[in-house]
């Protein structure tokens, strides 16, 4: 009971630290005028993901836990897209993807591109074919080069979007300054660093004291927690109308989180990271995969009647690849 308590004690932490770092990262951005820019993208980017970066550094270093710190980045993405359905059942008017830009399948596309270039990595690793830089794979410059390039295209198509909720963050929070926005970002994103360091000891516990693999309570367990800010900041950009940017939120927290992965293999000094993980891993990746080719044709053939439960067909196939890469995980580990 009292592992429980504490996996619900980071759970709370990160999801209410993680709704205000990305309201403070957000104000900083508007304040300083980057909202529309390169580097405003990156700010948002990195304060939703921020739990996943912390959580995998302190998972391959001090905890020494490299299938939880894979588990959770690629369980992530795999949650990430599951949100999706949450938010086509809260928008009421239409369906979701009936009012989403078009630009959200550049989004989605290079986000199942990097995706699949890591499961790709995975399994060629374990083969033995995967080519290293000491104990770094050559995967890792290659994730980081497609991420500054898909960061840089999707810029492009998102400026417009990111404007418009930015002008209605200022609106909505008109007493704000610049020095109280820092103050408020550090403040929370400390109490983030804090709970994401705790965060793998806890799930490494949960495993011995339930006898479930470090994979299935990385891609389930931690992917969930850490996915919190996402969560927060999705529900609060629909509140405010910004379905656009709640969209935006997601995908873009998905290509940020494959840069997480080199990160990792840069901090993990044993071995290529991926080499150091099970194969299991590979198949979390190629269901993220699935749904965002699922989520693609949501963009593009845009239904706008509702199936089952509120649901599109979209959502609701969302739905079952997220169960069904839960229930394989769980014969598994």
């Amino acid at each position: 009971m009292v592992i429980w308590l504490q996996l619900s004690f980071c759970l709370l932490i990160i999801g209410f630290a993680g709704y205000y770092l990305s309201r403070y990262g957000d104000i900083i951005a508007e304040k300083t005028g980057m909202s529309a820019s390169w580097v405003g993208l990156i700010l948002l980017a990195t304060a939703t993901s921020l739990p996943e970066l912390v959580t995998g550094i302190s998972a391959v270093t001090v905890a020494n836990a490299p299938n939880i710190a894979v588990g959770d980045i690629l369980g992530s993405t795999v949650f990430n897209l599951a949100i999706l359905v949450i938010l086509d059942v809260l928008y009421q008017r239409e369906t979701l993807y009936s009012r989403a830009a078009q630009g959200h399948i550049l989004s989605a596309a290079l986000g199942a591109l990097l995706i699949a270039f890591a499961g790709f990595s995975l399994l060629l690793d374990h083969a033995g074919m995967s080519p290293t830089l000491g104990h770094v794979g050559l995967y890792t410059p290659l994730i980081v080069l497609v991420y500054i390039t898909a960061m840089r295209s999707i810029h492009r198509y998102e400026q417009r979007t990111l404007d418009a909720y930015t002008e209605a963050s200022a609106e909505r929070y008109p007493q704000a300054t610049l020095r109280q926005a820092v103050t408020g970002y550090v403040l929370a994103a400390m109490a983030v660093i804090a709970a994401g360091s705790w965060l793998p000891f806890v799930a490494k516990d949960i495993s011995e004291l339930m006898g479930w693999g470090q994979s299935f309570i990385g891609t389930l367990l931690v992917a969930a927690v850490t996915s919190a800010p996402e969560v927060a900041v999705t529900i609060s950009a629909l509140r405010i109308g910004a379905l656009d940017m709640a969209i935006a939120n997601l995908l873009g927290s998905n290509l940020f989180d494959i840069l997480i992965l080199a990160v990792d293999d840069l901090f993990y000094t044993k071995a290529p990271l991926l080499a150091s993980v099970d194969t299991s891993h590979a198949i979390t990746a190629f269901t993220a995969v699935m749904m965002s080719a699922l989520v693609t044709v949501g963009f593009i053939f845009r239904p706008r009647q509702r199936a089952v439960l509120k649901l599109t067909w979209i959502s609701l196939g969302l739905l079952l690849f997220y169960i069904l890469n839960t229930w394989i995980h769980y014969q598994h580990g």
